[in-house]
């Protein structure tokens, strides 16, 4: 392998942009392959990094040298907020820098997607590529795969208020789950982490590392894809900026963009791609019309949290700081849990919520409840040709009424949840929101608390219809020779988080390319 070189070859057969839970995948199955590959990451090399390494500091990540240092736009729905969505500038993306978290949600959401137009994309057809993924190391193995790169795992030694939070659910009436990634998600289970040897496990440690000794792979880091140049409909070349210099790199075969719901939709509209009004705008002229590339963007609203003083000194936080998680339904007609909650064994909020309440730096543990089935949507927008101008990023967080009504409904659960005797044993009670909160004060609370799981996708979706930015098969509609390999080509948010979904949709990509070569 050829490891961040100081001179990048003039050609490749495959160029892939981004090296996070899909890049990294794609990359690994093409130089398994034979492909002469080259993966252009933005970002430095972050192995050796302790920030990075250990679980229960990555929260911290964000605000690091390690972060894109993207803004979701300020809001009323949010109380005029701007609320920072942490993306991953580092060798293995968002997957070196996410809570280590492995879940597939509820089968029904892939089983939508091929309803909306994905055709081959329910979860029978996405189960073998998930399996592939994987190297379980829990008991049940009829959904899970062995022997797959990624080491996924249950907490060893689970925290207490992980434990304390399961048989509190379970005094609830919830079912309790052997595994979440299971037959059912509807229930409480200890949560499945990429940790290994206590130590993250992400794509660079699964997919890469074992393959940094192929001399048909290549990795440049620190290097900035600023536009693909075309021959007439087909994707040929991509054009780097590099330590001061700008090159073209030109692809025999395929250019693959996995660099995520945001730099993906820029790089393709700084390169003509999506509507000729908006690219008009920035002066940029349109090669292929994509008037929905940067729309339909969403993410999972998460209300970061409700704080509990604790009764006594917990131990210190393991894993990344949780170790279970709850799903259940806002509403008994739903077919399927919408709603979802995980432990932090700390203090947690945003400084508005902090500040609003008061929060103590200790003796406190929180419960973040969230919403995994929104129905708000969003868009994101270029606000300049430069490829490093701010973006404009909407959520849409909290303008579909019903998200609201299932939010408060996820609060009241979390409430009721502490007064069950196994969280009672660890709590005297709520600090945010204060215990006789009325159901407005609670509405205003979920405003001022409302967050991010980090979850942002949807902006090439992928489908059937000319509207779809992506096709299937993962192909860019209306282009020859580029795929895209990551959580903008997803239709629909599934209930669950991104990092397990992107991984097996950059399985499938890769599957998909190699049989198109």
């Amino acid at each position: 392998m050829q490891f961040d070189p100081p001179h990048i070859p003039d050609a490749f057969d495959i160029i892939i942009v981004g090296s996070g839970s899909g890049g990294a995948v794609v990359a690994r199955r093409l130089v398994d392959a034979g492909h002469d590959v080259l993966v252009l990451e933005a970002g430095g090399d972050g192995r050796g990094d302790p920030l990075l390494e250990d679980p229960t500091r990555w929260m911290q990540i964000g605000t690091s040298r390690h972060d894109w240092g993207h803004h979701y736009a300020a809001h009323p729905a949010t109380l005029n907020r701007r609320i920072p969505i942490p993306r991953g500038r580092v060798l293995g993306g968002c997957g070196t820098t996410n809570a280590m978290m492995w879940y597939r949600g509820h089968r029904a959401d892939y089983d939508r997607w091929r309803d909306l137009g994905c055709t081959g994309w329910g979860f029978a057809e996405c189960l073998p590529a998930f399996r592939a993924c994987e190297d379980w190391g829990g008991d049940d193995c009829t959904l899970r795969g062995q022997g797959g790169p990624l080491k996924v795992a249950p907490p060893a030694t689970p925290h207490p208020l992980a434990l304390a939070l399961i048989e509190a659910a379970d005094q609830a009436g919830l079912p309790v789950l052997s595994d979440a990634n299971g037959p059912s998600n509807e229930g409480a289970a200890l949560s499945n982490f990429n940790i290994h040897a206590g130590r993250r496990f992400g794509p660079v440690e699964g997919y890469l590392a074992p393959v940094f000794d192929a001399p048909n792979l290549t990795i440049a880091l620190n290097t900035r894809a600023l536009a693909i140049q075309w021959h007439g409909d087909r994707a040929a070349a991509v054009q780097i900026a590099r330590a001061g210099e700008v090159q073209l790199i030109s692809a025999r075969h395929a250019i693959v963009l996995a660099a995520g719901a945001f730099e993906t939709p820029r790089l393709l509209m700084l390169s003509g791609v999506g509507s000729a009004q908006d690219l008009r705008a920035l002066g940029v002229a349109q090669l292929i019309d994509a008037p929905e590339l940067g729309q339909n963007l969403q993410d999972h609203p998460l209300v970061r949290a409700v704080n509990f003083r604790a009764r006594h000194t917990l131990p210190p936080p393991r894993d990344n700081g949780g170790g279970a998680i709850l799903n259940w339904r806002s509403d008994a007609g739903l077919s399927r849990p919408d709603l979802h909650a995980f432990p932090i064994a700390g203090r947690s909020g945003g400084p508005d919520v902090v500040q609003r309440y008061g929060l103590p730096e200790t003796g406190v543990f929180a419960i973040a409840p969230g919403l995994m089935g929104s129905k708000s949507r969003g868009y994101m927008r270029l606000t300049s040709a430069d490829p490093d101008a701010p973006l404009h990023l909407a959520p849409g967080f909290l303008t579909h009424p019903d998200d609201m009504t299932a939010l408060l409904r996820g609060l009241d659960f979390v409430l009721d949840l502490a007064s069950r005797p196994a969280l009672r044993a660890l709590t005297d009670g709520p600090l945010a929101p204060l215990a006789q909160s009325d159901q407005a004060a609670r509405a205003e609370f979920v405003r001022l608390a409302c967050s991010t799981f980090f979850h942002p996708c949807g902006t090439a979706r992928m489908g059937s219809d000319t509207g779809a930015v992506t096709t299937p098969d993962l192909r860019l509609r209306g282009a020859r020779g580029l795929w895209v390999a990551d959580a903008s080509v997803i239709p629909e948010i599934p209930s669950c988080n991104t990092h397990a979904v992107v991984t097996m949709i950059g399985e499938r990509a890769a599957t998909f390319i190699k049989d198109a070569l």
